[in-house]
């Protein structure tokens, strides 16, 4: 069987009005939230990746009740707190490593086991640092050598703990408020930097108390959670490859509507304006817990910068596009304190570069990091390594590139971006299957 590929013809200009999927964080937060609530709550804006179905399937087999009746909507019967029911097999996470970990928090408190795979890039992804701070608060957490799979659960009651993590991770901090909904007394949670906050918004909008003082969050268990609707914005880490597109080729102004703003998502938004881009947030609003707005793109000539780190993990994800742009900037970008990038879907710092390197950019590697110089793209192939925002990333490199570019095992794009090649096309990216 052949490997899917995107073959990406040169082009001049990008233009439109866009819509971007739901937000895959956002829509794997809902449905487990959901889960474990009393009554019916109803999502709109659902993303249906395939990361997100793979936690739609999983919470299925855990006895929720879950219907779609309409593209983008989903309508779950939560179980409640104690109502989940032991699976009679492993749980299926596919590539995504926040419904693995979310999990893992999520299960430790059950009377009965469960055991958490994936594909084979989720099977070689860390999991110490979630099942550490879980053990601390008396889980059963079980990893082969640190990695999936994951066993869980098994009886043990959870004690609250007060933990500081070592490094920045919203998933792990995460993880450890959903078991703290379980355990006996106040769960708090330390960062050494601000990290993504939808887990904490969300737990609020299901009626669970909350506090954030400085870095550090908590919450006091056993704790109960209502029923409530949800409305999912875009996800910003969709839109992002399109922003640096309009920044290095709008036809006008580019606008990408009703995208989620959360501040602790758009570190992107702030990187690219150090480097000279022109971006605007109109009609900000709030959906629900969320902030979200319409944004506007113009093209703009970027420079090189050297990024703030207290800006790395706030852009985390968005890495791989940023790191195009710094090719098409003037001047030299270096991003440092970016080590993350190396445990992802793959080691995006090594693909980057590699596929930077293919059309002819000049990089150098750092351990945690890279150094971009900017200048001319040309054609060439790269390798995704099966990343979804590698593959993508390397699509809008095309708007700047002198020949095709050929992108190599792009099948995982659907994890995360259902409709991309249609929507790159809307924006008059020349992108076919290849």
């Amino acid at each position: 069987m052949s490997i899917p590929g995107y073959r990406v013809q040169p082009v001049q200009a990008v233009r439109g009005t866009l819509a971007v999927p739901g937000d895959k964080s956002i829509s794997h937060r809902a449905l487990m939230l959901a889960g474990i609530a009393e009554g019916r709550t109803e999502v709109s804006g659902f993303l249906e990746g395939e990361d997100c179905l793979a936690t739609l399937d999983a919470l299925q087999v855990l006895g929720v009740r879950i219907q779609r009746p309409a593209a983008g909507r989903v309508t779950i019967q939560g179980a409640g707190l104690q109502g989940l029911r032991p699976p009679a097999a492993a749980l299926q996470m596919g590539n995504s490593g926040t419904a693995m970990r979310l999990f893992t928090g999520l299960l430790a408190g059950q009377s009965f086991q469960s055991e958490l795979v994936g594909d084979a890039s989720l099977m070689q992804r860390p999991m110490e640092r979630v099942a550490l701070p879980l053990r601390q608060m008396g889980a059963r957490v079980d990893t082969i050598a640190g990695r999936p799979p994951v066993r869980v659960g098994g009886g043990g009651r959870l004690q609250s703990v007060r933990y500081e993590l070592p490094v920045a991770s919203a998933q792990v901090k995460s993880a450890v408020l959903l078991a703290g909904l379980y355990a006996q007394g106040l769960t708090a949670v330390t960062e050494p930097a601000v990290t993504r906050d939808h887990t904490e918004r969300m737990l609020r909008s299901f009626g669970v108390e909350v506090s954030v003082e400085g870095r550090t969050t908590s919450l006091t268990g056993p704790a109960r959670l209502s029923a409530t609707d949800i409305a999912v914005p875009g996800d910003f880490s969709s839109a992002a490859f399109f922003i640096v597109a309009g920044c290095i080729a709008a036809s006008g102004t580019m606008v990408l509507r009703n995208v989620g703003i959360n501040p602790t998502r758009t570190g992107l938004l702030d990187i690219l304006r150090l480097m000279g881009a022109r971006i605007r947030l109109v009609d900000q609003r709030m959906s629900g817990a969320e902030p979200v707005a319409d944004l506007h793109v113009e093209r703009a000539v970027l420079r090189g910068v050297e990024v703030p780190r207290h800006l790395v993990p706030l852009a985390i994800d968005e890495f791989p596009a940023l790191f195009v742009a710094a090719a098409c900037a003037q001047g030299t970008t270096r991003v440092t304190g970016a080590a993350d990038l190396r445990v992802k879907e793959s080691d995006r710092i090594a693909a980057m570069a590699r596929g930077l390197q293919a059309l002819g950019v000049s990089v150098d590697v750092l351990s945690d990091g890279l150094v971009v110089q900017g200048g001319e793209i040309g054609g060439g192939t790269v390798d995704s390594c099966g990343d979804h925002r590698i593959a993508m990333a390397f699509a809008m490199a095309s708007v700047r590139a002198s020949a095709a570019i050929e992108i190599a095992d792009v099948a995982n794009v659907a994890t995360s971006f259902p409709g991309f090649v249609e929507l790159a096309r809307q924006a008059g990216l020349g992108v076919s299957p290849a």
